[in-house]
């Protein structure tokens, strides 16, 4: 039986926006985002990581550096709560039009949010709910990414979502929740049963 999940965006709700990322060791989290994966891991929530990384479409670094920064990403979340993501998807394309230069990642991709190509492969590959699913993230494109897939979404108030206060959501694409953080978008979560 298809099971929800809770799909997590990376960069200013797992860890701190700091742009692009060219040092591993700049990847720092965020205050208590290892306290909550730890508790969706408690509660037997299916936790992903789905994230859009231009980098190497922009020429920036390599693919190997991606999968360093979230192979830290995954040692800091053991190290500080015994958390864990049980599945990474990220999307390293992008078209010419928005800056893509390198020619192996330059080009349109159904995985780049907010299409939802990343959620529907994790769905497929692990048996996913999307219906009974949430998105969380840090910018309108994860409100529309949740919208698209037929998932709730959640905005919260770190990384890009710094400029959102409550009752001020500009987008079209209301989010469900507007939280404070990470670990304020779980404990919602659990405490208004979903998913």
């Amino acid at each position: 039986m298809a099971k929800p999940a809770i799909f997590l965006d990376r960069d200013g709700v797992l860890n701190q926006e700091a742009g692009y990322l060219h040092q591993v060791g700049d990847l720092h989290l965020i205050p208590g985002a290892a306290e909550a994966v730890r508790i969706l891991n408690d509660h037997q929530l299916f936790c992903c990581l789905i994230s859009n990384q231009s980098g190497p479409a922009r020429g920036y670094y390599s693919l190997d550096h991606v999968e360093a920064l979230h192979e830290r990403l995954q040692q800091l979340l053991v190290a500080e709560a015994q958390a864990r993501l049980d599945a990474l998807y990220y999307c390293p394309y992008l078209s010419p039009c928005a800056g893509g230069i390198n020619p192996d990642f330059t080009a349109w991709s159904t995985w780049r949010k907010p299409n939802t190509g990343m959620l529907v492969a994790a769905a497929w590959e692990h048996d996913l709910d999307l219906n009974a699913s949430v998105v969380v993230g840090d910018k309108a494109t994860d409100i529309d990414l949740a919208y698209n897939a037929g998932a709730k979404g959640i905005l919260v108030q770190t990384g890009y979502g710094q400029a959102v206060t409550k009752g001020q959501y500009q987008h079209q694409t209301a989010p469900h929740y507007i939280a404070e953080n990470l670990l304020d978008a779980v404990h919602w979560l659990l405490n208004s049963n979903r998913p």
